[in-house]
């Protein structure tokens, strides 16, 4: 098999190919590792290489789940993979070799994935670009020296080049939509709880999910129709689906109720590509039959934001304290970045009844949130404030903090109130800037309800397809 035909097919469309016995696992493997070798020099997108487990996983029989013999990545932040190393980014907070497979690892497995290695991502996921003195700065396939995005930032740019049709991510403030938009791809942050968690840190705010980003609608689907069931003794547990979510993807939507906004937390307007962008879309939506008109959430995105910020402190102190425990010290000097460095000391001041009353506000804020959807179907805002910036303009490692924050709430102001609530969200690539480089939209949907997404997602794939785009870094 030849790069170019790899390059052309999603996931689903190799995993056929393997079924029909026109092409053998082993070649899709070596194709993507040729793939991997020649991008990521320029783009750091793969931290960790498996490569010889891989080709002895797809010389043997695979699993007959939908993805057979498809190359696949795992993302290094939370999920373990037997025997391979997991850093989070962090000079503090490693294992050697993990002992087993997370829940969601496995499932991976038994969808006929062959995994390959371990994509790159910030430290402990925490800013919405890849960048840390672990493992270095993530490039954009659209330009190199423009983000990726956070903190699957390694799982797109993986993506965006080519290297494989699809790859594991996780979004806990928009860290799958993030990427997504940044690098032209499919996001979909799932509902709440939809897959297994894969630490005790994701499952204790409820931000965090795991999922995937592809250059495909019908591979997300797919893939969470393979992961997106209950985990034997979860807490809590996403609704259950109608039916296939992959079935969804062909289904017409329907006259759907879409409400958008240009609103930001700052007040700030967004950048004017994005904005004409966003008016494109809704043009495109009246023109597809749907009812569409402009309506923000109404929201104090301040006081959102500062409770928030106040619980996630406090949770990310006792993540620390659990690696402290483990480990048997203290973080040393330089062993955390400045990120990672100041939410530690923010959570340690966090008392008990403070970080609960930042909970409770947290509660009342998602209630306000969740009742406007139940006078339209679809939110539909730009994922990011601008197309993707610079690598050294947002950069945590050389700019001045409080300059850092100020500039990426600039650039995200969209993607974290449907964490807190739990709601599906996704970005979908349908524009690009003048520059060339991608501009997501995203729609986001009442609780546990993907499969309008999934059903309005193919519907704008097949009225704007994205397929045939491909960034210069491509293949």
């Amino acid at each position: 098999m030849s790069f170019a035909e790899y390059a052309e097919y999603d996931a689903l469309g190799l995993a056929e190919l393997v079924r029909r016995k026109e092409v053998r696992p082993l070649e899709l493997v070596e194709a993507a590792i040729a793939v991997i070798e020649r991008r990521n020099p320029a783009l750091n997108a793969v931290v960790h290489k498996a490569y010889d487990e891989a080709r002895a996983v797809a010389a043997a029989p695979l699993s007959e789940g939908p993805f057979a013999g498809v190359p696949f990545l795992i993302k290094d932040l939370g999920a373990k993979v037997k025997g391979w190393p997991r850093t989070s980014g962090s000079h503090f907070a490693q294992v050697a070799a993990d002992v087993e497979d997370s829940e969601l690892v496995a499932r991976y497995r038994a969808s006929g994935v062959v995994l390959l290695g371990k994509t790159n991502t910030p430290e402990f996921g925490i800013p919405g670009v890849t960048q840390s003195e672990r493992l270095g700065p993530c490039g954009n396939p659209w330009n190199p020296e423009h983000i990726s995005g956070g903190s699957s930032g390694g799982a797109a740019a993986a993506v965006a080049s080519g290297m494989v049709p699809m790859a594991h991510a996780s979004d806990g403030l928009g860290s799958i939509r993030i990427p997504a938009a940044n690098c032209g791809l499919v996001g979909m942050k799932i509902t709440r709880d939809r897959t297994p968690i894969c630490e005790v840190t994701d499952g204790v705010l409820g931000f965090s999910v795991h999922h995937v980003v592809s250059r495909s609608v019908r591979d997300s689907a797919a893939m969470l129709d393979a992961t997106g069931y209950a985990q034997a003794g979860d807490p809590f547990q996403a609704p259950a689906k109608d039916g296939p979510y992959l079935d969804e993807v062909g289904r017409a939507p329907g006259r759907l109720r879409i409400a958008w906004s240009a609103e930001t937390p700052s007040g700030r307007p967004i950048d004017p590509e994005v904005e004409a962008a966003l008016h494109r879309t809704v043009d495109l939506l009246k023109g597809l039959g749907h009812e569409v008109f402009e309506q923000g959430l109404g929201i104090d995105y301040r006081a959102l934001y500062r409770a928030q910020g106040q619980a996630s402190a406090s949770n990310f102190a006792a993540n620390i304290q659990r690696w402290v425990e483990a480990l048997g010290r203290e973080p040393e000097e330089g062993e955390l970045g400045p990120l990672a460095r100041r939410a530690y000391e923010a959570g340690k001041r966090m008392g008990g009844q403070a970080t609960f009353h930042a909970l409770q506000e947290l509660r009342l804020f998602c209630r306000q949130i969740l009742a406007r959807f139940e006078t339209f179907d679809v939110f539909l805002t730009p994922t990011m404030s601008r197309p993707s910036p610079r690598i050294d303009w947002l950069n945590p490692l050389t700019v001045e903090l409080r300059e850092f924050d100020r500039r990426q709430a600039d650039t995200y102001a969209t993607t974290p109130p449907f964490n807190f609530t739990g709601q599906p969200s996704v970005s979908l690539p349908l524009w690009r800037s003048e520059a060339g480089l991608p501009i997501g939209m995203m729609f986001s949907g009442r609780f546990a309800d993907e499969a309008t997404l999934y059903r309005l997602a193919g519907q704008l794939e097949r009225e704007l397809p994205w397929k045939d785009r491909r960034a210069p870094l491509y293949g």
